[in-house]
């Protein structure tokens, strides 16, 4: 069947928002639903309900917010506890429109806004950014949300391997006093271009990737949350490209760029510490190499992350200070292969995945050969 166009794409609607209230309840995640502002997303059309009408669309925030928050004495905290679960979901982030732009956005965005705020102060709001991140109704939007001072600015991005090895310091130089944040709602690395059919999960996009995501752990403080898109796809069933995991009916398929995901996700520490190239800069790409580092305090492990990009193997010396002592030995994690073209299928699924070794360290001192496109994981007790 092969991919469909966005006016044949098929969705249940089988999930409702109390059962994905319940999901990530489950798994221990915040919920972060996603509501209309009374726009289409502007990717796919420009259709719109005028001002003047959207208070439906209002309203249906605040109800769903007292769905999930409100007390049992409330018309929507009832409904919820009817339904068998009477304490609240504790909902506190909620995002308003997805890849919408411009004064027309913006003018419905401080509808909501207002009345959110006025009744539930405490709820941020996810507002968008747009379907690109550069050109004047990017800067515009984005500027524009800034002064609204919006809880976060939901970013998008679909650009070639080249740009993220390129944009790996992009928040680098963000305002720290600002009190609106970043969410990167949707990347990922395109192999071909934007909506291309010919797009492929090869290793090129998932090292690429890997790289980018330093600058996104590096700057936790401001990208404080992040999202590859899509996640499923179906091999005869599909909308776009590039995905996540791939299935067919009786197998589940993990890309390249998967593994990549789950290696921050498993190694993510809980307190950011600087990684310097040469005791100088963060390693944002001086001699092919792209770094971070991070504290686990539940395990007292520090953990790094260093991408090569270069096709060649590059000694390191990682110099530990302020700490009295690392351990002896120290788990090394590698994502890597020759072939940058490489991909997983449903057929060979582990053509690229996690190889993990145990290396030995000297003192304060961590020496690794890091493999020529490569993506590789420390972690070491101190």
């Amino acid at each position: 069947m092969g991919a469909r166009p966005a006016p044949d794409y098929f969705q249940t609607f089988g999930l409702g928002f109390f059962e994905y209230f319940q999901l990530a309840e489950d798994i221990g995640a915040q919920p972060l639903p996603i509501l209309n502002c009374g726009m289409a997303c502007q990717f796919n059309a420009a259709d719109m309900v005028p001002v003047e009408g959207i208070d439906p669309y209002v309203q249906d925030a605040l109800d769903l917010i007292e769905f999930a928050n409100g007390s049992v004495d409330t018309r929507w905290g009832k409904i919820r506890a009817d339904l068998g679960h009477p304490a609240s979901f504790n909902l506190k982030i909620l995002g308003i429109g997805n890849e919408n732009w411009g004064s027309q956005y913006i003018e419905r965005l401080k509808v909501f806004q207002q009345a959110i705020s006025a009744k539930y102060p405490n709820i941020k709001l996810v507002c968008s950014s747009g379907l690109v991140i550069l050109g004047e109704p990017y800067d515009f939007t984005n500027k524009e949300l800034h002064k609204m001072k919006v809880g976060y600015v939901d970013e998008h991005y679909y650009n070639n391997s080249q740009w993220f090895l390129d944009n790996a310091k992009r928040y680098d130089s963000y305002d720290r006093k600002s009190e609106t944040k970043v969410f990167v709602g949707e990347y990922a690395a395109q192999s071909d271009q934007m909506g291309s059919l010919n797009n492929k999960n090869n290793w090129r996009t998932a090292l690429s990737e890997a790289a980018y995501m330093t600058g996104l752990e590096r700057n936790a403080d401001v990208v404080q949350m992040a999202g590859y898109a899509p996640l499923f796809a179906h091999v005869d069933a599909w909308q776009w490209k590039s995905d996540l995991i791939w299935v067919d009916n009786l197998h589940v398929m993990g890309t390249p760029n998967y593994y990549v995901q789950k290696l921050y996700a498993t190694n993510k520490g809980n307190v950011v510490v600087p990684l310097l190239s040469k005791n100088k800069m963060p390693a944002t790409g001086q001699d092919s190499l792209y770094a971070s580092s991070t504290i686990d305090k539940t395990t007292n492990e520090l953990i790094i992350k260093i991408v090569n990009v270069k096709k060649e193997t590059q000694s390191a010396e990682l110099i530990i200070k302020g700490v009295n002592r690392i351990e002896s030995n120290a788990k090394l994690t590698i994502l890597q292969t020759d072939n940058l073209d490489a991909e997983n299928t449903l057929e060979s699924p582990s053509v690229i995945a996690p190889i993990e070794k145990t290396i030995k360290t000297n003192g304060k001192t961590i020496m690794v050969e890091l493999n020529g496109n490569s993506f590789s994981v420390i972690r070491v007790k101190i």
